[in-house]
Order: C-alpha cells, then sequence, then structure tokens
C-alpha cells in the first residue's frame, strides 16, 4: 500500500511461542515474566525542572489515540536513526500516552499489551525529569512520502516515567553487518559470543543501515516459510519501500531462517541458519539490534 497516513492491523493465523491460543500475528512476506522494580534513577540529560511538565491526559482522549503498533505510520513520532549501545527495558503499567518532540500533546498510544497480548516491551534510551525518551515500532512516514530521501527506519517518542515499570535489561546485542554478511551476539563490553552468516537485503530492497532497533516480538509461522524457527521480530522497517515484501505488514524487518543464509537475497530482512536463529531466539525481547 502506497497511500496509508494511519494504523491498520494485519492479522494471520499462527502458532505463537508462549501463546496458546491464535492471534493476529505480522505477515513478512513468501520468500523473493516482569519485574516489578522501581523506575530507574539514571542521571537525566537535562533537569527535572528544565524538562516540561507531564500535561494530563483523559481516559477517552487515551482511547482515541491511534496505537504505536508494528503496522502504524504516525507523523508525530520523531526520526530516530542512529546506533546505539545502551538503553533501559520496561514494561507499561497501563496504556500510555506517546508524545513528540514538544510534549505538549500525545501523537499516539502505547498499549500495555502488544499484537501477541503479551506485555509491551519499551526500550527507553535516556530519562528527562518526569519523561523517558523511548524506541517505538511504528513509523514516522512511508518511503514513498520521503522522495529520494526515504523513511526512517526506527522512530521515537516521549513517555511519562511514571507510565514504565522497569524490567531486567539486557546484557547483549545484535550487530547485524550487511557489508559483512553476519550476525554477531556481542556482550556489553564488546566480546562476540556468537558471529554466523546472513543474507541481507539486495540493492533495490536494502536492509536499512546505521540505525539501532531492538528485538520487539517472536513467534512461529510455517506459512510465512520459516518452518519451525522463530520469527525474530524487530522495531526497524524498510527505509525504501513502503511493502517491499509485496504483502501488507507495514515494511518489517525480521530475523528469520531460510535456507539461504548468505548474499544480498532479500527484501531486506536477515536471513539465518537455524544454529542462528537459536542464538537470537535466547536472547530477552528489548535487545538491541544494530545495522551497520
Amino acid at each position: 500500500m502506497r497511500t496509508r497516513t494511519t494504523w491498520m492491523t494485519v492479522g494471520v493465523a499462527a502458532a505463537v511461542v508462549a501463546v496458546t491460543a491464535a492471534v493476529a500475528v505480522p505477515l513478512l512476506g513468501s520468500s523473493p515474566s516482569s519485574s516489578s522494580a522501581s523506575v530507574p534513577s539514571r542521571t537525566p540529560s537535562v533537569s527535572a525542572s528544565a524538562a516540561p511538565a507531564v500535561p494530563h491526559v483523559a481516559a477517552a482522549a487515551l482511547a482515541a489515540l491511534p496505537e504505536a503498533q508494528y503496522s502504524a505510520v504516525i507523523a508525530g513520532l520523531m526520526p530516530s536513526d542512529r546506533t546505539v549501545t545502551t538503553a533501559t527495558v520496561f514494561h507499561l503499567r497501563a496504556d500510555a500516552a506517546l508524545f513528540g518532540a514538544a510534549r505538549t500533546t500525545p501523537v499516539a498510544r502505547f498499549a500495555a499489551t502488544d499484537f501477541l497480548r503479551q506485555p509491551t516491551t519499551v526500550v527507553g534510551l535516556r530519562r528527562e525529569g518526569d519523561w523517558e525518551l523511548v524506541l517505538t515500532p511504528a513509523r514516522q512516514q512511508l518511503p514513498s512520502a520521503g522522495g529520494s530521501a526515504g523513511a526512517p527506519a526506527q522512530t521515537s517518542g516521549w513517555v511519562p516515567l511514571s507510565s514504565l515499570r522497569k524490567v531486567a535489561t539486557p546484557t547483549a546485542r545484535v550487530v547485524i553487518s550487511t557489508k559483512d554478511q553476519t550476525v554477531s551476539v556481542v556482550t556489553a563490553g564488546g566480546h562476540v559470543v556468537h558471529r554466523f552468516d546472513a543474507g541481507v537485503g539486495t540493492a533495490d530492497t536494502p536492509t536499512p543501515t546505521g540505525v539501532t532497533g531492538y528485538l520487539e516480538q517472536r513467534y512461529v509461522d510455517p506459512a510465512q516459510g520459516t518452518g519451525d524457527h522463530p520469527i525474530q521480530l524487530t522495531s526497524l522497517h524498510s527505509s525504501a519501500a513502503d511493502e517491499p515484501y509485496g504483502g501488507h505488514d507495514g515494511g518489517l524487518i525480521g530475523l528469520h531462517w531460510n535456507a539461504t543464509t548468505s548474499g544480498a537475497v532479500s527484501h531486506g530482512c536477515v536471513r539465518l541458519s537455524a544454529e542462528a536463529v537459536a542464538a537470537v531466539n535466547a536472547l530477552p525481547l528489548g535487545t538491541l539490534v544494530t545495522v551497520e
């Protein structure tokens, strides 16, 4: 679809990891438990007095906002096309208002549960007063609206700190090299634990680079040609095409099994061996995914 300006939900029946009932999951296209710890007291990048106050959002107004989910296009979000090496992972106490740069009027709603009816994973980048800057799973615009510049592969927004509950933060991250066509699991200290060959996007449908997203969710759907290997869904989207897979999944970038695990061969997703999928699957949701 080339002209979407609001969010839509895409569903397909699938066998889902850790879920007993069939629910709507993203269709990537064919081949060509929570801690109750308090919010962290990280040093804010600006003082609490310098950050704007958190405005009240009535329940009815919150419910009327578009949901910032994987197939959403929300103009008020901020581009976040950069690499990140540290972050903090949260769950939401309840549905929360998501704000743009001005932090005066909410632009979207972050639902407390995701499309698999599991607690939504929220990745925070920094604290400013009573706010947390977080990565989101939605798009800011479609590539077709961005002309030759394309569109951001990752977005961010501001969430009131009071809406968040800190959970265990991953100690490793995933690094994808499109040049070397590899996927690595790297510790916080920079040690490479695993490195695997990977198939990446073609020149026409490239895997976006110079950006960090996160592992948003995972599920099994043999109908997508990935067998019984869990699809590792990231928060990243294609920056070059609205629907590079010819489907209607929102241009998602996933890491998934494929028989071909080398070369520029995909529509933007990252193709992995069974061993590589298992290594990524062992990482917690919220793990950062950087594409170089």
